[in-house]
């Protein structure tokens, strides 16, 4: 469990990847700070570490992992947004990211205002019913908020220190990126779909007539 709140950016120093999957070594200094098995968020993506040293770590990612999120097509030197998971004990700062990348999307649109940032993307197909204008979204792992919604496309605004202390510090329109939906929408929307159709309505019986 993770909340949308980086705590480092680190760069993606090779990734390989192959039918049978792929592995990503990462330079980072919070490397010193994780063991094997640790989990970590790496532009919204849960991995587990698998080697680690001073300088980065290295973790494994699985087919499925490569074919849904940015891994797949992710280039040498990217930089990346780092999150380690939510201890028991914090406070959540965010809201509740689970590190499962429900799609991938682009950026349309990456417009200054004043000192902040609108930046505009795709809405995936399929996640329509799960963004609200005032919902969260975890968009490369960033807990961010809905300021508007229009056909196919969303808007967040970007805060000056956000921007500085993520990987949107280097994000161009056309560059892809991992979205998560906020999981409370995905259970209510599982929950109404499940529900069965109501039953036809029954007259209620008529009571005239009747004598005491």
């Amino acid at each position: 469990m993770f909340t949308g709140l980086i705590e480092a950016t680190g760069r993606i120093d090779t990734i390989a990847r192959s039918d049978r999957g792929g592995r990503l070594r990462l330079r980072t200094a919070l490397g010193a700070e994780l063991r094997p098995g640790d989990s970590l968020a790496v532009d919204g993506v849960c991995l587990t570490v698998t080697e680690r040293d001073a300088s980065g770590i290295t973790a494994d990612l699985a087919p499925a992992t490569l074919a849904v999120t940015t891994f797949g097509d992710m280039r040498d030197g990217r930089l990346v947004n780092l999150e380690r998971p939510l201890r028991a004990d914090a406070r959540l700062g965010g809201h509740f990211v689970l590190g499962h990348v429900d799609a991938t999307s682009h950026i349309v649109s990456f417009d200054d205002e004043g000192e902040c940032a609108w930046l505009v993307i795709e809405v995936p197909r399929g996640l329509e019913p799960l963004v609200v204008e005032k919902g969260s979204i975890a968009i490369d792992g960033i807990s961010l908020t809905i300021a508007s919604l229009a056909p196919g496309r969303l808007a967040v605004q970007i805060v000056p220190f956000t921007r500085a202390h993520t990987a949107l510090a280097e994000a161009a329109v056309g560059d892809a990126v991992n979205v998560e939906a906020d999981v409370l929408g995905k259970y209510v929307a599982r929950l109404v779909a499940a529900q069965p159709a109501s039953a036809p309505s029954r007259p209620v019986p008529s009571v005239s007539g009747q004598t005491s």
